[in-house]
C-alpha cells in the first residue's frame, strides 16, 4: 500500500478556455488544449453545451432547383419567416398548453386536448417537441381523428403543457428572383411592428405584422444587401452598382425619397459590408474601414471614420454583444471599440488565443454565421461550406466572463442563417440548414438526434517540474451534472509519446448526481438513470488511476445523449518518483 503522507495533491478550476498559441507547459492548468463542445459557462467551469432540434419540423419549400439552402430565418408577429430560393414563407410559432389523454404513446386515431385551437385549420399536422400528428377536425380544445407519428417521426410519450405548434408553410412571397442571402431588420416607426428584407437582387420587402407584402418602389435601393433603422429613417446599402452608397429615407417613411423630405445618399471610401445600428451611432463597416454616423436628420448628420486600416469580412458577423459591437476582422473577432482605440494592430483582435482556428476558416470558409445569446453572454460564430458534411462543420463560441473573454469550439452545427430574438425574456436562437429545415438552438440534448461529442484535454501538467516522474494515484473530480452523465476520463503522460502508459479508460461515476427539482426525471426503469434525492449539486468523483509520466494530461470524451453538465475543477493526487 502506498504511504499517503508522501500523496501531494495539486488543484485547479476549470477557467481560461481554449488556448492554442502557448507552448502546453506554458498554459495555466485550468486552460484548454481541447475544448470542443464544451463552453465557459459564467457558473464556472466548462459546461457540455446544450443541442438543437427542428423548431418547424416539416422542410422549407424548395421553389427552384435542388439542393435550395435556407436564405433567411427570422422570427416576427409570432411567426417563423423562411426564404428557400424565390419565395418568402411562413409557418405559426403559436405555443399552447398540451394535455395528452394517455399517458402511453398511442399509434393509430385518437385526440390530443389543447387550451385552444383557435388558429389552428380545421384539419392539417401540428407538431409536439419533434413528433408530427396529422388531424381531421377540431373542436375548441381538441384534434380529431389524430394519427401519431406521422412523416417518419417517432411516436413518444408527452408531458403536459408541452408546447403544440402548427407544421406548415405558407407563401407571403412569390416575387424573389435570384436571390442571395438575406439582411433584415425588425422596426417600428409609427407604432406598428414591421421587418424589411433585402437580398441583393430584388426590391426591399416589408412585412407588417398581417404579413402583408409591400415592396419598396425606389429604383436606386433595388438590390440592396444591407439595410438598418436608424433615427426613423430606413438606411439602405450593398447596391452592386454603387458599392460604396449609402441611400436613407425621408423619418417615419421607409419608401419616401425626396430630399426636400428629408431623404438622402452617403457616400464613403469603400466597399460597403454591412449596416448595424450601435446606441447612438449607425456604423458603416466597409472592407478595409469602418465609418460611424451620428446625428438624427438630414441636417445634422456627420460621418466620422472608425478606422482607416482595417475592415470587416462578412456581414453576419456583426453582433451586439457585451456592451460592445463584435465582428469577424482580417485578423480574427474584433471589438468596434478596441479597433477605434488601437487601430489595425494584431492586439484589436481578441482571438490571440485561438488564432490558428480563424486563420484557416477566413480562407476556407464559403459562409459565415452568428448568434448571441444574451444570458450566457455568449457570441457564436459558424463557418461553413457547402458540401461539407455537418458532423465536421465547425464554430467558435466566446464568452466574455469576468474581465476577459473565453473560447471554445463548437463541432456538429452547420448554419446557412440565423436569429436571434428575446422574446419576454426568452431567448429564441433559430437557424436554417443547408437542407431545408429551420432548427432552435438550445434545445434538447442531441444535434438534432446526432449525439453531442463533447471532448476537453487539459494542459500536459508538470507541476513546476519536468524532471521529475510522477506516479499518479488519484484524480477527483468536481462537476456540476443536470442529469445523469455518459463521460469518460482518460489520463495520459508525456505529452501523449507513442510509447507512454495508457490506461483504459475510466467512466465517470453519475449513480450519485443530485435531483434537481423540476428538472429531474424520476423512473422505475431499472435501467434508466437513478439520482439522489437531497444530493450535492456539485460532486465530487474520486478515481484511483494508474501510470507514471514526467507531465500528465486529463481528457473527458463525452460521446452520449444526456443533459449537459459542468466541469468545475480537478484535483490530481501523485507520489514523487526519480529524478529523469
Amino acid at each position: 500500500m502506498p504511504d499517503s503522507s508522501q500523496v501531494q495533491p495539486a488543484a485547479f478550476n476549470c477557467e481560461g478556455g481554449l488556448v492554442l498559441n502557448r507552448s502546453t507547459f506554458l498554459m495555466q492548468p485550468g486552460e484548454a488544449l481541447v475544448l470542443e463542445n464544451f463552453e465557459p459557462d459564467l457558473e464556472g467551469g466548462y459546461r457540455r453545451v446544450n443541442g438543437f432540434r427542428k423548431f418547424v419540423y416539416p422542410i422549407v419549400p424548395q421553389t427552384s432547383g435542388s439542393g435550395e439552402k435556407v436564405l433567411m430565418v427570422a422570427n416576427f408577429a409570432d411567426k417563423v419567416l423562411a426564404a428557400r430560393g424565390e419565395k418568402i414563407f411562413s409557418a405559426a410559432s403559436t405555443e399552447l398548453g398540451l394535455t395528452v389523454t394517455s399517458t402511453t404513446a398511442m399509434t393509430g386515431s385518437g385526440t390530443v386536448t389543447v387550451d385552444s385551437t383557435s388558429g389552428f385549420a380545421s384539419s392539417g399536422t401540428i407538431q409536439i417537441e419533434s413528433e408530427l400528428f396529422t388531424y381531421t377536425g377540431v373542436t375548441s380544445t381538441t384534434f380529431t381523428g389524430v394519427t401519431r407519428a406521422t412523416s417518419s417521426t417517432t411516436a413518444a410519450t408527452h408531458l403536459f403543457n408541452t408546447v403544440v405548434s402548427p407544421s406548415s408553410w405558407t407563401e407571403i412571397d412569390s416575387s424573389r428572383t435570384s436571390a442571395s442571402k438575406y439582411s433584415f431588420e425588425r422596426y417600428n416607426f409609427d407604432g406598428n411592428d414591421k421587418i424589411i428584407f433585402v437580398d441583393g437582387a430584388n426590391a426591399p420587402v416589408i412585412f407588417n405584422t398581417s404579413l402583408t407584402a409591400a415592396d419598396v418602389s425606389e429604383s436606386s435601393v433595388s438590390g440592396s444587401k444591407f439595410v438598418a433603422a436608424y433615427r426613423n429613417h430606413m438606411f439602405y446599402a450593398g447596391k452592386s452598382t454603387t458599392p460604396q452608397e449609402v441611400v436613407f429615407s425621408e423619418p417615419f417613411d421607409e419608401d419616401g425619397f425626396q430630399s426636400g423630405d428629408g431623404a438622402g445618399t452617403i457616400n464613403v471610401d469603400d466597399t460597403i459590408v454591412g449596416l448595424k445600428v450601435f446606441r447612438d451611432s449607425l456604423f458603416i463597416f466597409c472592407e478595409n474601414r469602418i465609418f460611424k454616423l451620428t446625428g438624427s436628420t438630414l441636417s445634422d448628420f456627420s460621418i466620422q471614420p472608425v478606422t482607416r486600416d482595417i475592415g470587416c469580412v462578412n456581414k453576419d458577423t456583426i453582433q451586439e454583444f457585451a456592451g460592445d459591437l463584435l465582428f469577424l476582422g482580417p485578423d480574427g473577432l474584433r471589438t468596434v471599440a478596441a479597433t477605434a482605440r488601437i487601430g489595425d494592430t494584431a492586439l484589436g483582435a481578441i482571438t490571440q488565443n485561438v488564432q490558428s482556428i480563424f486563420d484557416k476558416n477566413i480562407k476556407d470558409s464559403t459562409l459565415f454565421d452568428s448568434v448571441v445569446i444574451p444570458d450566457k453572454t455568449q457570441y457564436r460564430i459558424f463557418f461553413s461550406k457547402a458540401g461539407q458534411s455537418d458532423n465536421i462543420s465547425k464554430g467558435i463560441v466566446c464568452v466574455r466572463r469576468a474581465d476577459k473573454f473565453e473560447f471554445s469550439e463548437i463541432r456538429g452545427i452547420k448554419p446557412s442563417a440565423t436569429d436571434t430574438l428575446v422574446v419576454d425574456g426568452n431567448v429564441l436562437v433559430l437557424h436554417g440548414d443547408f437542407l431545408g429545415f429551420i432548427h432552435r438552438q438550445e434545445e434538447g440534448n442531441t444535434f438534432d438526434g446526432t449525439a453531442i461529442l463533447g471532448r476537453y484535454r487539459s494542459p500536459d501538467l508538470s507541476f513546476g517540474d519536468t524532471g521529475i516522474r510522477k506516479h499518479m494515484q488519484r484524480v477527483i473530480i468536481n462537476y456540476k451534472p443536470e442529469s445523469a452523465i455518459d463521460a469518460d476520463l482518460l489520463i495520459r503522460y508525456d505529452n501523449e509519446a507513442s510509447d507512454s502508459v495508457r490506461p483504459a479508460a475510466y467512466p465517470l461515476d453519475s449513480s450519485k448526481v443530485a435531483a434537481q427539482f423540476g428538472t429531474a426525471v424520476f423512473s422505475t426503469v431499472s435501467s434508466a438513470a437513478q439520482f439522489v434525492f437531497g444530493g450535492p449539486s456539485q460532486p465530487l468523483v474520486r478515481q484511483a488511476v494508474e501510470g507514471s509520466g514526467f507531465s500528465v494530461a486529463l481528457r473527458i470524451n463525452d460521446g452520449g445523449e444526456t443533459a449537459p453538465y459542468s466541469l468545475k475543477g480537478f484535483q490530481l493526487e501523485y507520489q514523487v518518483g526519480a529524478r529523469r
